[in-house]
């Protein structure tokens, strides 16, 4: 399926220009992460048990519906944009009309450094969503938040940039347990990692 029919098959609009600029200067716009990506990714990677998965920076709510939809797990999405986040909010409720979800789907409407990292809190995904500089703040809150309740945790990385690859390999105790190069992308960036911090 293609990026539209996927839109249509969950029921919801994720697909369009970008446009404007993000008002703080460490984020970046917004642009929705491929379908296709995600497939390729689910082939041979499993979340953790009794996963809980957040996206920092979603956009118009994309990837969190879509998880939800495959795995019927919870997923959160935190948004600074006002705009993409009443848009995700209304995606979830085109989304529930057509789908039966047992697990539940939250948006939040803030910056990342500001989300309350929660005990069950153990599948991390971003899609460059702001700079080296709020991506350092928000692993140690995630690393503080190990620390007090030691699980299983993954950071996954689409389209990772050179900056939070060396941060994670040279300063953090998170280590390279997977990775996906897309298929038919040249540009070696093209892939997914997953970094874990075991139990």
């Amino acid at each position: 399926m293609n990026e539209r029919q996927f839109d249509k098959l969950l029921h919801i609009d994720t697909i369009g220009e970008q446009y404007g600029f993000p008002k703080l200067a460490h984020y970046h716009r917004y642009e929705p992460t491929p379908y296709t990506g995600l497939q390729q990714l689910f082939k041979d990677y499993e979340m953790p048990d009794n996963a809980v998965f957040i996206d920092m920076g979603c956009g118009k709510g994309r990837v969190p519906i879509y998880i939800n939809y495959q795995f019927h797990i919870p997923t959160i999405g935190v948004e600074m944009d006002a705009g993409f986040y009443m848009e995700a909010e209304h995606n979830k409720k085109r989304y529930l009309q057509k789908h039966n979800s047992y697990a539940p789907i939250t948006f939040i409407h803030a910056i990342a450094e500001a989300y309350t990292i929660k005990p069950s809190d153990n599948v991390f995904f971003f899609f460059n969503p702001f700079s080296i500089h709020i991506f350092r703040t928000v692993v140690h809150m995630i690393w503080q938040s190990y620390e007090k309740h030691m699980r299983e945790i993954h950071i996954i990385l689409y389209y990772p940039s050179a900056d939070y690859l060396q941060f994670l390999h040279q300063d953090t105790p998170f280590q390279l347990v997977h990775e996906v190069h897309l298929e038919s992308e040249t540009n070696v960036n093209e892939r997914l990692c997953v970094f874990a911090l075991m139990q």
